[in-house]
């Protein structure tokens, strides 16, 4: 199966504890605020400890998911567990300029028929017919993908 591989990303180290730390730093944050200094409104201390609550789990998440690198053979875009992340003959288009939403160091991909829902924070996230790559992914293998894929998308054989 490896040498079926075109080009594989794996996410760099130091941006995964990067990631994480600023994640569980906010979400420790936004909790001693909430706890230790309560606003007046009790509906805006409710919303400081669900959101710091959801920054530590979003941590622990990019944790997990930095173990996993992206695989782009032949006509599929997989993670490093097996799961489909999209083909190519599903992707409409590729957007990955200055003033795209997406992550960084990454690209976006459009896909014609919608797919199920996929979080792995700094890795990949699937919402419908957009898939967004990037975050902990080295810049340059990012935009290589995104290069091949638009290639096979116009119909060049690389």
């Amino acid at each position: 199966m490896t040498e079926n591989v075109t080009l594989r990303i794996i996410p760099s180290t130091l941006r995964i504890w990067m990631g994480v730390g600023a994640l569980f730093g906010l979400g420790g944050l936004l909790l001693y605020l909430a706890l230790a200094y309560p606003p007046a409104s009790l509906g805006l201390q409710i919303f400081l400890i669900l959101f710091g609550l959801f920054s530590i789990y979003g941590g622990a998440r990019m944790m997990q998911s930095g173990r996993l690198s992206l695989e782009l053979n032949g006509d599929t875009l997989t993670d490093s567990q097996g799961r489909l992340v999209a083909t190519i003959d599903n992707i409409v288009k590729v957007e990955r300029g200055a003033f795209a939403f997406k992550p960084s160091h990454g690209f976006v991909l459009h896909l014609s028929e919608p797919m199920p829902r996929a979080w792995f924070p700094g890795i990949y996230w699937r919402m419908g017919r957009r898939v967004a790559v990037g975050g902990v992914l080295p810049g340059g293998e990012t935009k290589a993908v995104a290069d091949i894929i638009s290639a096979r998308k116009s119909g060049i054989e690389i």
